[in-house]
């Protein structure tokens, strides 16, 4: 016998795509030019406007522009790279494909960001890098970052949550060397898979340009509507196959259209999550400062385990019984089989990062729900 399904779903995450995402194909399919090309250029153009950069350089998915843009700054074997021990595996992985050390450093307990004072220890005489995250589309303490770490170091912001966040007047991905987004399908706006470098620093987009496509003197976009297309260009260097599609491109232009009234609508259903769940003594809701835009790819909350109902799994399993999704904010990487055998690290060593991992919960947060699917998920918690 088998269970039956829910009557009603609400899931964790749905893209907001539609019929301008449909068209915005059409030109790339009709021309012959799938793979990076003039859409991938022009979502580029837009992207860096957006956020206030000069530069910015379309990848394949966030985790190769980290990686990309590290290998471009020259971070190698015998380095270290200090990255939050609570985010996304993808973070330190970045960090080991250079051949480099990632040390980690505990968060803070109010917005699950790299805490500053455990960075300040952190560094030492190997520190090429510190990888801050703004986690949820929240942006890190950059001033505090900045101000922990010599100008010697470099900061890039692992953004992949974060497009359009902003952070004192200022915008994600312009707050540091340079900033890394994702567009994954849980992100706020997505083109399938697919990654993006900021940066201010042209010498570094140049380099990070060139390595994304295997090393090549010449981009294929240029060198085929160049006077010798025939000719294949020069490889000096080890580079990766890390491009956008133009198919990808074409996407992205549309939803970066729409990525100002996507994060209104999430911020003002955010706001009536913390009013809706105000009462509810035991869930702790995300922390947002005065001078920042919260991105909100995700609304994460924190259970507080003593006062519960039952243990943050537990209330999980009985609203997925109810057809709402939900997922732990993310993980420790500190608490991952590989980084804990790699590194010899001990369980609860990173003891911020080993809470949230356990007691945070995502609720569902994107353009696709109605106000009765956030009322049911109110009615829902307050049931448990």
């Amino acid at each position: 016998m088998t269970d039956s399904l829910p009557a009603r779903r609400v899931p964790i995450a749905r893209p907001a795509v539609g019929d301008a995402e449909w068209q915005a194909l059409r030109e790339p399919l009709e021309s012959g030019w799938l793979t990076q090309g003039p859409k991938v250029e022009a979502f580029e153009r837009a992207f860096a406007g957006r956020h206030g950069v000069a530069q910015a350089v379309a990848t394949s998915n966030c985790t190769t522009a980290l990686h990309l843009c590290l290998t471009a700054l020259g971070v190698g074997p015998g380095d270290e790279v200090i990255v939050p021990a609570f985010t996304w595996v993808a973070t330190a992985n970045a960090a080991l494909y250079c051949g480099a050390t990632p040390v980690f450093v505990d968060v803070l307990p109010e917005t699950y960001n790299i805490d500053p004072a455990r960075l300040a220890e952190a560094v030492t005489a190997r520190t090429r890098a510190v990888i801050p995250v703004h986690l949820f589309g929240l942006c890190a303490d950059m001033a505090a970052v900045r101000a922990a770490v010599p100008e010697s170091v470099a900061i890039v912001e692992d953004a992949a949550c974060a497009a359009g966040a902003g952070h004192h007047g200022a915008a994600a991905g312009g707050l540091g060397h340079a900033g890394c987004f994702s567009f994954h399908p849980r992100k706020s706006i997505t083109t399938g898979e697919g990654g993006m470098i900021t940066t201010d620093d042209a010498v570094l987009a140049e380099r990070c340009r060139c390595l994304r496509n295997h090393g090549a003197s010449v981009p294929e976009e240029v060198r085929h509507h160049g006077p010798r297309p025939y000719l294949l260009p020069d490889f000096d260097e080890l580079g990766f196959n890390y491009r956008m599609t133009d198919l990808q491109g074409a996407i992205g232009l549309v939803q970066l259209s729409k990525l100002d009234r996507f994060i209104a609508e999430r911020a003002r259903w955010a706001a009536w999550y913390d009013r809706a769940l105000a009462d509810i003594a035991w869930l702790k809701p995300p922390t947002v400062a005065a001078h920042q835009v919260h991105a909100w790819q995700a609304y994460v909350a924190v259970i507080d385990e003593a006062t519960a109902p039952a243990p943050r799994n537990e209330l999980m399993a009985r609203l997925e019984v109810r057809g709402i999704a939900t997922r732990p904010g993310t993980h420790a990487v500190t608490e991952l089989g590989f980084y804990r055998r790699r590194f010899r690290l001990q369980q609860g060593q990173f003891p911020v990062a080993r809470r949230l991992q356990d007691q945070s919960i995502a609720l569902p947060l994107h353009n696709r729900m109605s106000a009765n699917d956030f009322a049911y998920v109110a009615e829902a918690l307050h049931a448990l």
